[in-house]
């Protein structure tokens, strides 16, 4: 049997994950690994969770089916949230997804058809990418301060064979950059998506993980704010509780008009008819627990790893390489000499100095820009951090010899 044969085309798109193959190294304790943008197991509220799985199954309810929308005490906290930070919306307005990953997958099968074209950052998550190439979609960069008319857009995607569908981004400590838009960026999207007339996928999936500087509110707030009501805009938000209270229970969700939460809604009961009951029941209890006082603990861990790395990369790193400073997020972006390749660096610090980090190839749409990489601070404390970052230096300067 050849599959290739019957395949569909769609199929031909998928690749395989470079940093869920990358997470793999986790289970080899000679490697420092900097790769998977993961919580620390350490900081998830197990406790808290153990007993609030005990109560739930005190009766059948986790056990059973569940609406396709999610688990309603789950969505009045979440709207509870959303409203916090300027979103005002209903029940209604709230989807419970497996992860926001989900949610990005159901977005590109409602919104893209073949060569419809998707706006993108430049790099941008590798995880929407893979949701997205299923659909088959043209990628365009999206660009907040270039200076691109409309009229460029529109007719790029005609030439591609479609139309502008959406413009996806993460605005606040982006992965994989850890960098935030500002709030005249985000107005200006705001702009050009409605001359556009497309969708705004706004990820939210690290907003709760500033460590200083100043809030900006989400695009989809902006967007109420000018508007008056969600459901006369065009900003779909995502969120997730796997960066803040457990990735492993897959429970995210989104936000925006009724319309959309209603399509998106069928989708989810001819996918998967509903998120895990035990799941979102369970996430609800601890959620409504204490959930600010566990995210303030978990900002002022993250918030000083992340100053250790960045003070390990102003010791270790040669002249050349340059990296952000994110206000938040788990991520630092290393821009290499143009004449070094990430991958290529990578298989030389795996050999030579037992460090993981993920190439930056992979992060844009066309593969370009392969002298960057992307470090994750959230797994580790100082000395760790210091040792790693000195092999990465190490194995930086070798490669600039050759």
């Amino acid at each position: 049997m050849q599959w290739s044969d019957i395949l569909a085309s769609r199929a031909l798109r998928m690749k395989a994950s470079e940093i869920r193959e990358l997470l793999k190294l986790l289970d080899q304790p000679d490697i420092i690994s900097f790769a998977g943008g993961i919580p620390d197991p350490a900081l998830l509220p197990v406790e808290k969770f153990a007993a609030a799985t005990a109560e739930v199954l005190r009766d059948t309810g986790g056990l059973q089916y569940s609406v396709s929308e999610g688990f309603l005490p789950l969505r009045k906290w979440i709207r509870g949230r959303m409203e916090k930070l300027g979103i005002a919306c209903t029940e209604e307005n709230i989807l419970i997804t497996s992860g926001s990953q989900q949610a990005l997958d159901y977005l590109g099968k409602l919104l893209l058809g073949p060569k419809d074209t998707a706006l993108v950052s430049w790099p941008t998550y590798l995880g929407a990418l893979g949701a997205f190439n299923a659909y088959e979609p043209v990628y365009d960069r999206l660009s907040l301060r270039g200076n691109r008319t409309v009229a460029q857009y529109q007719a790029a995607a005609a030439e591609a064979g479609g139309k502008v569908k959406f413009a996806y981004l993460s605005a606040d400590f982006s992965n994989p950059t850890g960098l935030t838009i500002t709030r005249e960026e985000r107005e200006r999207l705001i702009d050009l998506a409605d001359e556009l007339n497309c969708a705004i996928l706004e990820d939210g999936a690290y907003q709760q993980l500033r460590y200083n500087g100043e809030a900006v509110p989400p695009i989809l707030a902006l967007e109420i704010a000018r508007k008056g009501d969600i459901e006369k805009c065009r900003t779909i938000y995502s969120g997730s509780f796997s960066k803040t209270l457990s990735p492993g229970l897959r429970v995210g969700w989104v936000v925006a008009a009724r319309e959309v939460i209603e399509r998106l809604v069928l989708m989810k009961q001819a996918a998967d008819l509903h998120t895990a009951t035990l799941n979102q029941m369970v996430v609800a209890k601890v959620a409504a627990d204490d959930f600010d006082g566990h995210v303030a603990h978990l900002r002022e861990v993250y918030g000083r790893r992340r100053d250790l790395m960045l003070d390990a990369l102003a010791r270790e790193m040669p002249e050349g390489v340059s990296w952000t400073k994110p206000e938040g997020g788990m991520f630092v972006w290393v821009t290499l000499p143009e004449a070094l390749d990430g991958a290529e660096l990578l298989a030389a610090a795996l050999a030579e100095e037992k460090v993981a980090f993920v190439p930056g190839r992979a992060f844009f749409a066309d593969g370009s820009r392969g002298n960057m990489l992307r470090l994750s601070f959230s797994l580790h404390e100082k000395a760790v951090t210091d040792e790693g970052i000195a092999r990465i230096g190490r194995a930086i300067r070798r490669a600039l010899q050759k």
